[in-house]
């Protein structure tokens, strides 16, 4: 038998399939990185069709304000300041260098994003237990501050990283320097080093010195821990660690460190206040009227800064005196022309502890100061000051009392009015209608919310503002209506309206009213050497008080109460805020800032008493709806 080899058994059993090769085995790897790179690719396009390049060189959306009285004289100062994009090329060395010393060393040798500058950081912040140091690179922070909000997440910070590598890509180190300078924020409203340089130092960017440059350059890292004119002492310590960095990056020598530290601030456009209650109310009119601009732009406005000291002046006065005896904690007071031209505004007590502005935001009830629109829907129904109405209280359902208590027999018109009469009012505003009450408001100005269904309303329940109610006496005074209130030359609508609204007569027979009822009447206390019109306001447990009238070419109105609404102790329209007024326009008026009324004026009016009761038997259709029959 012939002799054969039996095949050689493998050892591990059955022989498996050939060694696949290195892409095979590495495939889905492979798709997953080509992905994550088209991934890459797509999203640097995107970000480069979406984000505009030149965001940080544009000025800001609305430009630097300086505030300027009815004089031309400065007062205040609004917005960011942002000058015209600087020229690397045109500064000299070291203030680049200052800037690139102690914020990004490597910025010259990095794609955007420096690994190594971040572990470096992240080192010294773990030894310290705490921030001290960042790894931001020059290129982050221009990505971090011209195209993503200012918020710490980890969406944020990837953002930050591929728009640095978009930067990186499609501009120059030049041009990347170029748009962190000029962009950055450095304190005290300033952006780029253009403004930052006028505003510290009172020079151009290209006249800084080194000390100056190293100054500025330390602000990048906190800009208002470490504004030079507010805190001096630690700006200078920055700018010490800047000139040391600088000398180790050899942008300049040791000599010209210590020569460095000798800096002298000279702020530029320090000592202006950035707000007040008139600025924050004119600014919104200001920047409405201009677009974005570098540099700043001197704007005109209506305030007087003569009055506006002296109604700052007497409100203080009026407030720790009068009323810190009465519980009377806050006050506010504005004056204007007869055609709405805002002189004065005074929106609190303390600008420093309360921006709130009490002129304009303030929605307080005005009391019988709203008793105007009621007496004027009266007259429009045929009623003159002389008509009578009774003053006994209303029968079968609400009825107001008044405010001495007294009630019973016939009032004038004008006499109900001069002595704020709340019954009379009530009977007033329910003869002529609420609807009526309602119109005649809309027609002098108040835009706020009226319910004529409510026969509270005669009584000044329904909240407006002291700006609206004082523009409404405005239109009295000035016999147009409505008045709009402005603060900026040329803001303000042609006077003139509809000459259907207030007519003549109607004019003439509210002056009787608001005149009598500061000579005879509650408003006594504002009496002056000339005529003034007027009228008082109390609200319910002396919650407001409120005093708005007029003399010669001025229309002021004074509110006195508290924030809380808390009551205070007795006070009336007719006291604290009445001789607000008067100490006001009696100073105005000595300065010659108030025209003078060369009217006669007599001082022994009639008496505002009260008639014997009588049926009156005229009047035609208006008493008829009063008395019946």
């Amino acid at each position: 038998m012939p002799m054969t080899t039996p095949p050689e058994a493998p050892a591990t059993g059955e022989v498996g399939p050939a060694p696949r090769g290195w892409l095979t085995r590495h495939r889905r790897l492979i798709v997953a990185a080509a992905g994550l790179l088209l991934a890459l690719v797509l999203l640097m396009l995107w970000i480069g069709q979406s984000l505009p390049i030149s965001r940080s060189l544009d000025p800001l959306p609305s430009p630097a304000v300086i505030l300027l009285d009815a004089d031309g004289r400065p007062f205040a100062r609004r917005g960011a300041y942002k000058e015209a994009p600087v020229s690397v090329e045109a500064l000299p060395a070291y203030v680049p260098a200052a800037f690139i010393a102690i914020e990004d060393r490597r910025f010259y040798h990095h794609l955007g994003v420096d690994p190594r500058g971040m572990a470096r950081a992240a080192t010294v912040n773990f030894k310290a237990g705490r921030t001290v140091q960042g790894g931001s690179t020059i290129t982050q922070q221009l990505a971090k501050t011209a195209f993503l909000r200012p918020d710490r997440s980890l969406r944020r910070k990837l953002q930050e990283v591929m728009i640095a590598f978009w930067l990186e890509l499609k501009l120059s180190k030049t041009q990347i320097l170029q748009r962190y300078l000029s962009s950055i924020y450095f304190g005290d409203g300033v952006y780029g080093l253009g403004a930052a340089a006028r505003h510290y130092f009172a020079k151009p960017p290209e006249k800084l010195t080194i000390g100056e440059a190293a100054m500025l350059a330390g602000l990048a890292k906190a800009p208002t821990a470490l504004n030079p004119i507010d805190h001096p002492k630690a700006s200078a310590a920055r700018a010490r660690l800047v000139l040391d960095a600088m000398t180790q990056t050899g942008a300049i020598t040791p000599r010209q460190a210590v020569q460095g530290r000798r800096v002298q601030v000279r702020p530029s456009r320090a000592g202006l206040p950035v707000g007040g209650y008139f600025a924050d109310w004119v600014s919104p009119q200001v920047k409405s009227a201009f677009g974005a601009a570098y540099g700043e732009v001197r704007v005109a406005t209506t305030l007087d800064s003569g009055l506006q000291r002296r109604a700052e002046r007497v409100v203080g006065q009026a407030l720790r005196t009068a009323g810190a005896r009465h519980g009377a904690r806050q006050a506010a007071l504005v004056a204007m022309r007869p055609d709405g031209r805002v002189v004065a505004m005074v929106g609190g007590v303390d600008y420093g502890r309360s921006q709130f502005n009490r002129v304009v935001q303030a929605r307080r009830q005005p009391g019988s100061a709203f008793k105007l629109f009621v007496y004027l829907a009266a007259l429009r129904d045929g009623a003159g000051p002389d008509s009578l109405v009774d003053n006994a209280p209303l029968a079968g359902g609400w009825s107001p009392k008044n405010f001495d208590g007294q009630s019973g027999g016939d009032l004038t018109l004008r006499q109900a009015f001069a002595t704020s009469s709340n019954i009379a009012a009530a009977r007033v505003a329910q003869t002529a209608g609420g609807a009526a009450v309602v119109r005649a408001a809309r027609d002098l100005g108040i835009a706020g919310p009226l319910p004529s269904g409510d026969p509270t309303l005669a009584l000044g329940t329904a909240e407006t503002t002291l700006l609206e109610l004082t523009a409404a006496y405005a239109a009295v005074a000035s016999g147009h209506a409505p008045v709009r209130p402005y603060g900026r030359p040329g803001a303000a609508e042609p006077v003139g309206g509809d000459p259907g609204l207030l007519t003549p007569k109607d004019r003439d027979a509210l002056l009787d009213l608001l005149e009598t009822a500061v000579e005879t009447g509650t408003g006594r206390a504002a009496r002056l050497p000339q005529r003034a019109y007027g009228k008082t306001g109390t609200t319910q447990d002396y919650r407001d008080a409120v005093f708005v009238g007029f003399t010669g070419d001025m229309v002021i109105g004074v509110w006195v109460g508290n924030d809380d609404h808390s009551p205070m102790r007795g006070v009336t329209g007719g006291g604290l805020p009445a001789q607000i007024w008067r100490d006001f326009a009696a100073g105005a008026l000595a300065a010659g800032d108030i025209a003078r009324d060369r009217a006669p004026l007599s001082r022994n009016p009639p008496p505002v008493v009260a008639p014997e009761p009588q049926r009156p038997n005229t009047l035609g259709g208006w008493l008829k709806r009063i008395f019946g029959g």
